[in-house]
């Protein structure tokens, strides 16, 4: 089986090396991308799997560009477990930066 994929309606596909090219090199793999106060938070389908050992393919990937999570990154099999981790570390990067600002107006 290929390391290479591409996206049917949303849905991981393997395929050969001259298939995935074509494909990825004029794709849209926005997942779904967050700013908000300087940080980015961005999830992509890869194309490639990322899976370094027993497992189903990791192809998608959320990463935070900025602010105190910058380089954080997880990844994923399906993209509906990429949208439900985009959202989950928006949470996370947003609830920090918030109880940050709250902790310096108390101090």
């Amino acid at each position: 089986m290929s390391d290479k994929y591409i996206l049917k309606d949303k849905e991981p596909v393997s395929v050969d090396l001259l298939t995935w090219a074509k494909w990825y090199e004029k794709a849209d793999r926005s997942v779904a991308k967050t700013k908000k106060d300087g940080i980015i938070v961005s999830t992509v389908f890869l194309g490639l799997d990322h899976q370094w050992g027993d497992g189903p393919p990791l192809l998608f990937e959320t990463m935070v560009f900025g602010g105190e999570f910058n380089g954080e990154m997880d990844r994923y099999s399906t993209w509906e477990e990429a949208e439900i981790g985009h959202k989950t570390m928006c949470e996370k990067v947003l609830s920090f930066r918030q109880q940050s600002e709250d902790a310096d107006r108390n101090k």
